[in-house]
């Protein structure tokens, strides 16, 4: 293999250490604006409502910003920017102002008849004693207008990534989550609220005002994350033009593209809000100051299956399986696609799929071991997070049983956004479609009957069982599409992973019977049991693979 073989594969590697370095700072920092929210806010009405509130704009942005629009456009631009213009002969920058003016316009759109459904909705509840329900719509009515910036930020990014700027867009999050450490801290010291204060009325107020604080907070947040963003694309010759067109064939052809991609990341994030609804829906309400623990169902009282705060627990389960996912996998898939486009359109494929082979041996790589390492850890890490504040043992326990299942689906989720990647570089964007439409029944079918059996933690297990089965169904669907991924190639490192895997799990498990290890409550205890189990595993998965001479790097 040439030098000049070798070097691309090289280069998104080098990529992906710049991706995830940022991304783990990112992430440290939501980690510590979680245990901070959650001090003060708890899990209860207040934290449900905004956790609700917040995932509309979340869901918009991962469906365009980082979804349709952003996978659709990225091997166009990609490619016109190898050959100097599109097909249809739009120099590259045009194209994307083109492409930006587009999406801003679809985003206004959306803002405003979603302002006007929400207002609607306000009139229609005005009155109502589920005080729940009315403020997460009040959340929401604040919030929505960040699906124009969080949007239009993550499609931004999207330019960069192709001239392989990926820092500025690997920083941007982290200003989103120290503006809400410092309102929540400042908040909390200026209108009085205590972390230790017993629930009553007035801390629930107290709550409401901090939580409407950072509503708004989130918009502030929003534009620093575009303004960011703008030196680099001065940098890199973009110029945003109000007046550009934004209806050419090349747009259209995007937006062609985006349509299937679309329906398919719409099916996710539908899977997504669904489970944010169902666990909002089903699980405990506030009425007049009183939980209601049941609902009427054709003239029949039935047990709501979660208890108060079930989708703020949820959330911060899934907080922590996201975290070596996002430090990692999607670092490695973010900086990989642009190289899979470039090299998709070869017609030697070769290059593709040993990119693409070099991908997936590197996700399983830091998949396996934190799906099986998170699960081991999950009891002293839950408990030094959040046991705190309004956050109590019995929340604790709830949130440790869904980091279980998530846990165990993390080698899928990461292989997962490389697959995706992949198929959209190949301008294939009906197959992840079918794999979604696949996704959401099997989540549904596993989840509904379980949270009436083991409560929230079903909405995980639905989750693990839907994903393990769309990362392999996609894989093999994958293999099939490039006529043959030789895989066969991969098998010593993939079985050397899962046996270190194992070794490293039985270390760990032995660990947690010996003598050494700590027993009892408290701070230092779990401190203690996290540093020894996560110490332990990282010591021998990494020098074990070092003696097996496992490695992802280019061979």
């Amino acid at each position: 293999m040439s030098d000049a073989a070798q070097a691309k594969p090289r280069t998104f590697l080098h990529h992906a250490r710049l991706i995830a370095a940022l991304t783990l700072l990112s992430r440290i920092l939501g980690l510590a604006r979680e245990v901070v929210a959650g001090h003060f806010l708890g899990t209860k009405l207040v934290a449900s409502a905004f956790t609700m509130a917040f995932t509309v704009p979340n869901l918009f942005r991962k469906l365009l910003g980082e979804g349709a629009l952003s996978a659709a456009f990225i091997p166009l631009y990609a490619q016109a920017d190898r050959r100097g213009s599109t097909e249809s002969g739009e120099s590259a920058q045009d194209f994307a102002s083109g492409s930006v003016n587009l999406l801003l316009l679809i985003l206004i759109a959306i803002t405003l008849i979603g302002e006007a459904l929400l207002a609607g909705s306000l009139y229609l509840t005005r009155g109502s004693d589920r005080v729940d329900r009315r403020l997460m719509l009040q959340f929401t009515v604040i919030m929505l207008p960040y699906v124009m910036l969080v949007c239009g930020g993550a499609f931004l990014s999207a330019i960069l990534q192709v001239h392989k700027r990926f820092g500025p867009p690997a920083f941007a999050p982290v200003l989103l989550n120290v503006c809400h450490i410092v309102v929540v801290i400042a908040g909390a010291w200026f209108i009085g609220l205590h972390g230790k204060s017993e629930s009553s009325p007035r801390v629930v107020h107290l709550q409401t005002q901090l939580a409407f604080a950072l509503a708004f907070t989130v918009l502030i947040a929003g534009s620093l994350q575009v303004m960011i963003l703008l030196p680099a694309l001065r940098q890199v010759g973009f110029r945003f033009r109000p007046g550009a067109n934004f209806w050419t064939p090349a747009t259209r052809k995007m937006l062609k593209l985006s349509v299937p991609v679309a329906l398919g990341a719409g099916v996710l994030q539908l899977s997504v809000l669904l489970d944010k609804g169902i666990s909002y829906t089903l699980m405990q309400g506030v009425e007049n100051g009183q939980i209601v623990r049941h609902f009427s169902f054709f003239g029949h009282s039935v047990r709501y299956p979660m208890e108060l705060g079930a989708i703020r627990r949820l959330d911060l389960a899934q907080l922590l399986y996201q975290f070596p996912l996002g430090v990692f996998a999607i670092a490695l898939a973010t900086a990989i696609f642009p190289n899979l486009s470039t090299e998709a359109i070869d017609q030697d494929r070769e290059k593709f799929k040993r990119v693409l082979r070099q991908g997936i041996e590197a996700t399983l790589w830091e998949g396996l071991p934190a799906s099986v390492g998170l699960v081991l850890v999950s009891e002293p890490a839950v408990r030094l997070l959040f046991q705190h504040g309004q956050i109590t043992a019995a929340d604790c326990s709830l949130i440790r049983q869904s980091v279980c299942f998530y846990a165990a689906g993390i080698w899928a989720f990461s292989m997962l956004q490389v697959i995706n990647r992949a198929f959209y570089a190949l301008h294939d964007s009906l197959t992840p479609l079918i794999a979604s439409v696949v996704n959401i029944i099997a989540n549904l079918l596993v989840e509904l009957p379980l949270i009436w059996w083991i409560g929230e933690a079903g909405m995980a297990v639905g989750t693990l069982v839907s994903f393990s089965i769309q990362a392999l169904i996609m894989l093999w669907m994958l293999d099939r599409r490039t006529g043959g991924l030789n895989l066969r190639s991969s098998r010593r490192n993939v079985t050397g992973m899962v046996l270190v895997t194992i070794l490293m799990g039985a270390v760990c498990y032995g660990i947690q019977l010996s003598p050494l290890y700590p027993v009892g409550s408290g701070r230092l205890v779990w401190a203690t049991q996290l540093a020894l189990i996560t110490g332990a595993g990282a010591i021998t998965y990494l020098g074990v693979c070092r003696l097996m001479k496992i490695t992802i790097l280019p061979r």
